[in-house]
């Protein structure tokens, strides 16, 4: 492990660039933007020993003024999200995203001990594995400490002076009471500058979201648009997430009591209770980890008028289409299921499956064939 963050590794690495080639492979080297030339040393020396997995690059964006090899050919990229349920061992899934995909029809079942109160437990420990196991008081100070960072630092390090933190925060407060909606960024702004006569200019907001989006803290999950012309009048604008709902819920400054309904109320900007909107983007979080370790995309479903909407469309690698409804109660009714019977109808033999995931104990498939999975149940 090479530490690019630590001013005598960075040393040694420029005075002796071919140590890389001499280190026990696998290598990785941490927050390699803080020496940006080591991408190039990586791509030279997978030249001349083009064998994969030798090297790992971790950071957050290339810093501004740099210019790098695009490493077409060389180096590959891959998001590293937070851990999703799977992987922080409540409980051994019992169906597979990646047979939900196939196409074959797929065997539900499966109980899980996994309630509702464990669920909140799971959003505000949060899925970094530096924080989950903290207790709450120190989890909290180093998810304050991981936003304050991104303002005080690396946005600076991108060459991007934040006049006013404040009101970035406060924009990443209002980014955060609007997870798992589609609202407008002008909403965003007018939410974060409310009473402010001297609000930031639109372009100043929009170098806001375009930055964090760089910096990996936003993950949007993009409105759908399929390949044909099957379905039409689809609405494009994303539904909000942050990288981990943990984040959310810190910027709102909510705790169990709150979200469980134990305490005072909630203002929140969704058509429903805090609770389900970042239940939905746990589970959203978990099923893009999902998607990813079998290269499908994930998007979600929005007519224009609103009239129909699916929390996850999953795109496999040969088309085929999962999708997913998320619900906070562990009871699905008809109802809870409307959205998928007509996507199936609309989309006919390119449905792969239909999926609720719920906070309830059991997996199984309704009468009509539609699955219904609890969030801890469903894996890669």
């Amino acid at each position: 492990m090479v530490w690019l963050d630590d001013a005598s590794e960075r040393n040694l690495l420029e005075v002796d660039p071919d140590r890389l080639a001499r280190l026990s492979p696998p290598i990785l080297l941490d927050e390699w933007q803080r020496y940006p030339s080591s991408y190039d040393l990586v791509r030279r020396n997978v030249d001349r020993d083009p064998q994969g997995g030798r090297f790992l690059l971790t950071g957050s964006a290339t810093p501004a003024g740099q210019t790098t090899h695009s490493g077409a050919g060389r180096i590959a990229k891959l998001r590293m999200r937070p851990l999703s349920l799977s992987e922080r061992a409540l409980i051994t899934p019992s169906v597979s995203m990646a047979k939900l995909l196939s196409g074959t029809t797929t065997v539900i079942g499966g109980s899980s001990p996994v309630t509702i109160g464990d669920y909140v437990d799971q959003i505000l420990a949060s899925g970094f594995p530096g924080i989950t196991n903290l207790n709450p008081r120190a989890r909290g100070l180093q998810l304050d400490g991981y936003i304050d960072r991104v303002v005080d630092k690396d946005f600076p390090e991108l060459g991007h002076r934040v006049r006013r933190p404040s009101t970035l925060k406060a924009w990443l407060s209002a980014y955060a009471a609007a997870t798992a909606t589609t609202a407008a960024y002008n909403a965003l702004l007018d939410a974060a500058s409310a009473g402010d006569a001297d609000k930031p200019a639109k372009t100043t907001t929009i170098a806001y979201r375009d930055i964090l989006t760089s910096l990996w803290l936003l993950d949007p999950v993009p409105g759908w648009i399929p390949s044909n012309n099957r379905l039409t009048r689809l609405a494009q604008s994303p539904k909000h997430h942050l990288a981990d709902p943990a984040l959310a819920a810190r910027l709102l400054r909510v705790n169990a009591d709150q979200l469980l309904g134990n305490a005072r109320p909630i203002q929140y900007r969704g058509d429903g209770p805090l609770l389900g909107a970042l239940f939905e983007s746990l589970v959203t979080l978990s099923a893009r980890v999902y998607a990813q370790a079998c290269d499908a995309a994930v998007h979600h479903l929005r007519l224009q008028n609103g009239t129909h909407e699916i929390d996850l469309v999953i795109e496999g690698l040969d088309g085929r289409l999962l999708a997913i409804e998320i619900k906070l109660s562990s009871n699905v009714e008809d109802r809870d299921v409307r959205h998928l019977k007509w996507f199936a109808e609309q989309l006919g033999d390119a449905v792969a499956d239909l999926v609720v995931v719920t906070t309830g104990r059991e997996a199984y498939r309704r009468t009509d064939g539609i699955a219904v999975i609890p969030a801890a149940l469903l894996g890669p």
